[in-house]
C-alpha cells in the first residue's frame, strides 16, 4: 500500500476497497483542468470519474503542495502518475491558494476561497439555523412568556421575558428556537428527534428565580410567545469535505424534504432516517432507488413487483445521532418522500 493511501486512510477520507482506484477514471478525463470560481468539487469530480464517491481513491494529496486536500480558483489540477497509477492532483497553485486566510466564526470554520464540495447556498440554513434535539431537551427548556410592552412578536433589539430553569445551564446567551417537525422512523416507529428552527440569539440581562430578562441580539424571524431557549452550541461544522463512500453499508428511507412537500428534486435538502450511530458522516454519498413498478404476469396470473431502479444520488452534509440532512445532487427520475437509499 502506498504512503498516499495510508495517509488517506489515517485521516478517514477513505475506508473501503481501493483495488480499482486507477481504473475508475473516465477514458476522456482531461489531462489538465483550471479551477474557476463557481466550481464545486462534485462538478470537478464528474470531469474525471462517473462516481463522485470514488474521488478519495483517485485524488493524490501531494505533500509538497500546501493544503493539498483543498482546491482553489486558478489551481491547475490534472492527471499525474503515482507509483505507476494514474491519479488526479494539484499540478500548480493559482493566486487564490497563496493568499488564502482562515476565517473563524462561532459556529463555522471555513477556508474562504476554497471551492466547496456542493453548492453552499442550498445548505447554509441547515448548517446554522436548524438543530435536531430530543424531546426531553425542549421539555425542560426555558420558554418566552412575554415581550416588552406586552408585544406578542419581538424582533432584534427587543427585551423578552422567559420562564424556566436558568440555573441548570447558567448560560450567558441562549439560542431562541421554535418547535418544528418530530421525525419518526417510518420503518420501526422509533422517535429519531425533533427539529428545532433557529429564531435568534438572546443574552441574559437579569434573573429573578425562574424568570429571566433577556435582550434579543439577533433574529432570523420574529420571536413569539412560547419559543424556547437552548444554550448556544460550541461546535465546528464541516464545510469542506470530499464526496466519499460511507464507512459501512447503509440503507434507509427519505423521510422529509425542505418546504414540506412530497416531491424531491435536484438540490433539495432531505431528511433521512440514518445518522451517526449508523456510521454516516458529512461527505458520504448515497444512491437513491425507486421501487419497481407492479406488473401483471399473464402466464402465472399474478401481480409482481419489478426490481428497484437507481434514480439519483445525494450527499450527507450534516449528521445527528439518529438522522441526517443530505443534499440531492442528481435525479434521473422523479423522486418522492419515502424513496429508499443504499450505499453506492
Amino acid at each position: 500500500m502506498s504512503k498516499t493511501i495510508k495517509r488517506l486512510l489515517a485521516i478517514g477520507l477513505i475506508g473501503f476497497s481501493l483495488s480499482a482506484s486507477a481504473l475508475q477514471l473516465l477514458p476522456d478525463a482531461p489531462q489538465e483542468y483550471i479551477v474557476v470560481k463557481g466550481d464545486t468539487l462534485w462538478d470537478i469530480s464528474g470531469k474525471f470519474t462517473n462516481d463522485p464517491w470514488q474521488w478519495p481513491e483517485i485524488w493524490y494529496q501531494n505533500s509538497q503542495i500546501e493544503n493539498p486536500h483543498l482546491i482553489f480558483p486558478g489551481d491547475v489540477i490534472g492527471l499525474i502518475n503515482v507509483n505507476g497509477e494514474t491519479r488526479v492532483g494539484v499540478i500548480s497553485r493559482g493566486q487564490a491558494s497563496r493568499t488564502v486566510k482562515l476565517t473563524a466564526t462561532a459556529r463555522i470554520e471555513s477556508i474562504e476561497s476554497a471551492i466547496p464540495a456542493i453548492p453552499m447556498s442550498a445548505i447554509r440554513g441547515y448548517l446554522t439555523e436548524h438543530r435536531v434535539v430530543e424531546e426531553e431537551e425542549l421539555r425542560d427548556a426555558p420558554r418566552i412568556i412575554a415581550g416588552e410592552d406586552d408585544h406578542l412578536l419581538m424582533g432584534a433589539g427587543s427585551k423578552i421575558y422567559a420562564r424556566g430553569d436558568f440555573e441548570r445551564n447558567n448560560a450567558e446567551a441562549y439560542g431562541v428556537f421554535r418547535r418544528s417537525q418530530v421525525y419518526v422512523d417510518p420503518q420501526t416507529g422509533e422517535a429519531l428527534g425533533l427539529e428545532a428552527i433557529d429564531v435568534g440569539l438572546a443574552r441574559v440581562q437579569a434573573r429573578n428565580g425562574d424568570i429571566g430578562t433577556l435582550h434579543l441580539d439577533r433574529t432570523t424571524q420574529q420571536a413569539a410567545i412560547g419559543d424556547l431557549l437552548l444554550p448556544t452550541e460550541d461546535r465546528e461544522l464541516v464545510t469542506q469535505f470530499f464526496p466519499k463512500s460511507p464507512q459501512r453499508n447503509v440503507e434507509g428511507q427519505i423521510m422529509a424534504v425542505s418546504g414540506g412537500v412530497s416531491q424531491v428534486g435536484q438540490f433539495d435538502v432531505v431528511v433521512i432516517n440514518r445518522g451517526e450511530r449508523d456510521y454516516l458522516a458529512p461527505g458520504d454519498v448515497l444512491v437513491i432507488n425507486k421501487a419497481g413498478s407492479i406488473v401483471f404476469d399473464r402466464v402465472a396470473n399474478e401481480k409482481i413487483q419489478l426490481p428497484p431502479e437507481r434514480a439519483g444520488t445525494m450527499m450527507v452534509f450534516r449528521t445527528f445521532e439518529k438522522l441526517s440532512y443530505a443534499l440531492v445532487m442528481k435525479a434521473t427520475r422523479p423522486l418522492r418522500v419515502g424513496d429508499q437509499f443504499v450505499s453506492p
